[in-house]
């Protein structure tokens, strides 16, 4: 009998000991997950970030009011063929809308210089130079992934958040990421450049549903300017245009699965929408049309940012 209670407190005391032990190393861990601080920038400014072991960097900027210890929404915006990311800062306003909302802006370099600036990687598309990426160029896709990636694990970004935006090519790009990077972006907003795969060869004024298929629904706010002669909304241009607007946004709506009609409406005399709803994981496409707009950043960045953060990122 003596022998049976000593062998159970014995029992009893190492199992005291493993749990003791698990909470210790909980304890530790929370600790240092609780550590992780942002320490890229101050908030409220901008800087030129080495992106990990990339080679390659980009601008980060870090809104007013940012805390250091709690990740923060990030929205990706890509600038025009022959931009860079300084330039389509400038253009978008989007640092003084981040310093009013409170979301971190990264505005990357495409892979490929051209001139004084860049374009991006999407492959089997012709850049605006009209010729089609190789193998030897950068790979577009793999930096901004890596460029999540690293954000998240300096505690800057919380990966539940990521969205991307882009003007004309960095429109084409955001969309190009929708198609195959799914996973990583919570929602996307192209302007001017909304797209929903390659052209197809067979008939370039419909969307090559091979070239787009993403892996969960991607809920898309696009929008243009019914002037725009760039890349015009009816279709026709470059050789990576071609289809219209209206029928990207079918597309998108037909890979999100939504079931109602799209829905028309007027926000401002100059501005309409049109809606494609209950779709599933509530993954809405609206295109948003200025009356008059052209080639630009016509956008309202605060009706952007209230449909981008209305959606998270589900693993």
């Amino acid at each position: 009998m003596t022998d049976s209670r000593s062998l159970y407190r014995l029992r009893l005391w190492i199992a005291s000991l493993i749990l003791l032990l698990g909470l210790i190393l909980l304890l530790g861990w929370s600790s240092a997950v609780q550590a992780a601080s942002c320490g890229i920038a101050s908030p409220g400014t901008t800087g030129r970030i080495a992106i990990g072991q990339t080679g390659r960097t980009m601008l980060v900027h870090l809104p007013s009011g940012f805390n250091p210890s709690v990740p923060a929404p990030v929205i990706f915006v890509f600038h025009g063929s022959g931009g860079d990311g300084a330039r389509i800062l400038e253009l978008s306003h989007l640092t003084e809308t981040a310093d009013r909302k409170g979301f971190i802006v990264a505005a990357p370099d495409g892979g490929i210089p051209v001139d004084k600036g860049f374009v991006w990687n999407i492959p089997g598309v012709p850049t605006v130079t009209g010729v089609i990426p190789g193998p030897k160029d950068a790979d577009d896709v793999a930096f901004i992934k890596a460029s999540i990636d690293w954000l998240a694990e300096q505690g800057c970004v919380d990966r539940a958040q990521v969205y991307a935006s882009g003007l004309s090519g960095g429109g084409r790009m955001t969309s190009w990421l929708g198609c195959v990077a799914a996973d990583r972006f919570a929602a996307i907003a192209p302007v001017v450049g909304l797209r929903a795969g390659n052209p197809s060869k067979s008939d370039p004024k419909r969307p090559d549903p091979a070239t787009c298929r993403p892996s969960k629904p991607v809920p898309v706010i696009a929008f243009a300017g019914d002037a725009d002669t760039t890349n015009p909304i009816q279709g026709g241009g470059s050789g990576y245009w071609q289809y219209t607007m209206d029928a990207a946004e079918q597309r998108w709506a037909a890979l999100n699965g939504c079931k109602a009609a799209p829905v028309t409406t007027w926000i401002t005399p100059k501005v309409y929408e049109e809606r494609y709803s209950v779709c599933r994981d509530n993954a809405d496409v609206v295109g948003r049309i200025t009356v008059g707009g052209e080639h630009k950043w016509v956008v309202d960045n605060d009706a952007m940012w209230a449909f981008l953060s209305k959606y998270r990122r589900v693993k």
